[in-house]
């Protein structure tokens, strides 16, 4: 009997299913590049042509297919999107290593990778400049063609020589002599298991998955024009999840359900403040406030009305399914986008960059902390992209020299005080998650590229 190892990517819905066993993801990977077949697939070979209970054709005919299905798996998880410029900054580093005053002080020897680890956090074990991703990439790109294919049980290797260094994967005599696997004997049987092992992903789906959703801009008219909740069960003034609402499409647009089709979800956000340059004034977008999630359970319609009276309009019947604020009528509902594959690749911007944050996201009254989100005023038109990590700059205060009898005015440099990661662009704003800061992070603070 063949194993089956379907490679994932770091999304914003991690999807779960159900698989045959198989051996670890190392030995497949170890296949997968060297050429070679690791020893449990050699041992289910061997089974499924001279174990008497498996020679069916019926079971030559799965291994076969499971071999293809195997290989076209491998192929698509190494088509992962890679910039050309990081990919020339991890080839010049992959020919000559990365010299040693880059590596963090307590870089580990070897380093077994572990659930729960992200690619940040393995850059801030190995490097003293996190951020600098490609560097961590080249290192090992001889062996592991993606950063997104390290998965939990690899033994990471780190060597030193003639002044440089270089990560690389163990290979099976190495991680054996660790962790000798037990010997576990083949039989044709289906054994179903959640798929548990996936990819380290950039950083943890749980920290950025709700801002993919909640972050909204939207045009000054957006809300002003779309569905509307006008009423609720029992003339409950504030909603909450699993609460009944009624509302009304758009003018020529009504909320129709599609039958057969799952039911239509919608965002409920509240009207949408400006946001605006905190250095120019220059109006960037509205921001709406995003309050929950509701569901479609019935299509709005408009019976006709007798002769000289005015016709009643059925409002569209919705359940709230998710809440972040209590929810009230009045509040207006756009369409939810459908969700979208995103992978992450922390790194610094390549062309100089200087930014301010113009906002804080969410409830943060004037400063924000680690994990927390807020809005920069740079977007797509000024080249930032998602994954670019900028340096939180603390603004240096202005003051008089008081050693000089003249009070010569002094201002005192800018010190970096954290880094933040944008995960999410428009074209002329963008939103990014804090990673680390030792002080409060508050409008205004100047962002520039790390160092």
């Amino acid at each position: 009997m063949v194993f089956l190892n379907k490679p994932c990517i770091f999304a914003n819905f991690l999807q779960s299913g159900a698989r045959l066993a198989r051996p670890g993801v190392a030995e497949t990977r170890c296949w997968a590049q060297n050429g070679t077949q690791p020893r449990m697939f050699q041992a289910a070979q061997h089974a499924a042509t001279q174990d008497s209970t498996v020679k069916a054709p019926g079971w030559r005919a799965a291994c076969t297919l499971a071999v293809l299905a195997l290989a076209a798996g491998l192929l698509a998880a190494q088509q992962r999107t890679v910039s050309p410029q990081q990919q020339a900054t991890a080839s010049r580093t992959a020919e000559a290593g990365l010299p040693l005053a880059e590596l963090a002080p307590q870089a580990p020897e070897r380093y077994t990778v572990k659930p729960g680890d992200t690619l940040w956090g393995l850059s801030a074990l190995f490097l003293t400049r996190p951020w600098r991703w490609p560097e961590l990439w080249g290192m090992n790109l001889a062996e592991i063609r993606n950063p997104h294919l390290i998965y939990p049980g690899q033994l990471l290797l780190l060597e030193r020589r003639d002044g440089r260094a270089s990560l690389r994967l163990a290979d099976a005599a190495e991680a054996s002599a660790v962790s000798v696997p037990p010997t576990v004997r083949l039989s044709p049987r289906v054994r179903v298991e959640m798929l548990s092992q996936t990819p380290v992903p950039a950083l943890k789906s749980s920290v950025i998955d709700p801002f993919l959703i909640e972050a909204v801009v939207v045009q000054a008219d957006t809300l002003q024009t779309a569905a509307r909740i006008v009423a609720a069960q029992d003339s409950r003034v504030l909603l909450t999840r699993g609460d009944r609402a009624y509302a009304l499409g758009a003018p020529g647009a009504p909320l129709l359900d599609q039958p057969g089709q799952p039911a239509q979800a919608f965002q409920v956000l509240r009207p949408a403040q400006p946001l605006k340059d905190p250095q120019t004034g220059e109006l960037l977008g509205y921001a709406a406030h995003y309050l929950g999630r509701a569901l479609l359970v019935r299509s709005e319609s408009a019976p006709g009305a007798a002769a000289g009276q005015v016709p009643e309009r059925v409002p569209a019947t919705l359940d709230i399914a998710a809440v972040r604020e209590e929810i009230r009528v009045g509040d207006r509902l756009l369409p939810e986008p459908a969700p979208t594959l995103r992978s992450y690749t922390p790194h610094a911007p390549a062309a100089p960059i200087e930014a301010r944050v113009a906002a804080l996201y969410g409830n943060a009254a004037s400063q924000a902390g680690q994990n927390q989100v807020v809005v920069i005023n740079r977007g797509t038109r000024d080249g930032l992209e998602s994954g670019h990590v900028l340096a939180i700059l603390t603004n240096g205060a202005r003051l008089s020299d008081t050693t000089d009898p003249a009070r010569t005015p002094l201002k005192l440099p800018d010190e970096r005080k954290g880094l933040l990661m944008v995960f999410r662009t428009f074209d002329r704003l963008s939103y990014a998650l804090i990673l680390e800061t030792h002080d409060g992070v508050g409008v205004g603070d100047r962002l520039v590229n790390p160092r």
